[in-house]
């Protein structure tokens, strides 16, 4: 047990150490590329700084929230700050979501009035943003495939790198064909991208943070599976939610054939909590036990 526990934590020190390095080179990045972009006159270099320095936000927010989520829960706290990733993740998928409708409007003004570039300079920038944000996107890589929070910075990062990539081509085309409408298009392919990659994030996290039941989750047939107890008469009153990406909770009224003792209840309940965590996926379970009690039988009660 204490080997365990001693992985787990210097696991979690590594993940805080790369979300910390990774803000600071996204700062290094958005400095660069706003000096840049001013100087070239580049409207996707300065939408790629602008995209970047959301990452820098996002990013202090989702080291917060990992250095919270460690927090152990209180008597005024039961639950800890455990949803501090979630809340992190639909924050970081919001500002995508409005950095790239701000991109859009710039990029229409742009397409009205198009300017010359110093390619150049974008050309050397966007080298910049894909060496780091590359750097950053596979320090986070591990770390995304299990965690909602750390999985928002890393599309952050993501979707920084390939917005790098794009302004390259662009400043390319701008160098060696002077195709300067180019800047404009790919302010646009980039915002598209964003919302594209940020929407999901933005409904997962809504939907844990809105005590969804989970889309993996048929209330009916799991209703059927725990009815198949001989004992168990009726489920109802559920709710179904995810306290996080790791719990899944469930809470339910059951209603009995018989008066069964308490000991009777507890062999009944371990059959039901295992079959509902081999099945469902739910690791935690809070069963109300009802013999001829007077109240709605309605699978969905509302409170």
């Amino acid at each position: 047990m204490g080997h365990n526990h001693s992985h787990s934590h210097n696991h979690d020190h590594i993940r805080g150490r790369n979300l910390l390095l990774s803000i600071g080179l996204n700062i290094l990045i958005t400095v660069a590329q706003i000096i840049g972009g001013l100087i070239s006159g580049s409207l996707s270099l300065l939408s790629d700084a602008l995209h970047n320095f959301s990452d820098v936000i996002s990013l202090i927010v989702s080291y917060i929230a990992d250095r919270y989520a460690k927090k152990a829960a209180s008597f005024d706290k039961t639950f800890g700050y455990k949803r501090a990733e979630i809340i992190a993740a639909f924050v970081n998928a919001a500002t995508l979501l409005i950095v790239a409708i701000y991109l859009i409007y710039e990029a229409v003004l742009r397409f009205l009035d198009p300017q010359e570039i110093e390619s150049g300079l974008v050309i050397w920038l966007a080298l910049l943003g894909i060496l780091a944000n590359g750097f950053s996107v596979l320090l986070l890589r591990k770390n995304s495939r299990e965690n909602m929070n750390m999985r928002s910075a890393y599309l952050h990062l993501l979707t920084d790198m390939s917005a790098s990539v794009a302004v390259l081509v662009g400043g390319l085309l701008m160098k060696y064909f002077g195709w300067f409408w180019v800047d404009a298009l790919l302010t646009v392919m980039i915002a598209v991208y964003l919302i594209f990659m940020g929407y999901d994030l933005l409904k997962s996290s809504f939907k844990i943070l809105m005590l969804f039941t989970p889309d993996d989750i048929q209330l009916e047939e799991l209703r059927e599976a725990i009815s198949e107890a001989p004992e168990i008469k009726n489920v109802h009153h559920m709710h179904i939610w995810q306290l996080n990406e790791k719990e899944t909770h469930l809470e339910a009224h059951i209603d009995f054939f018989e008066d069964i003792t308490l000991s009777q209840f507890d062999v009944i309940l371990d059959r039901v909590e295992e079959r509902l965590f081999h099945d469902f996926g739910i690791n935690h379970v809070n069963i109300q036990p009802e013999f001829k009690k007077d109240d709605p039988k309605d699978v969905i009660v509302q409170d």
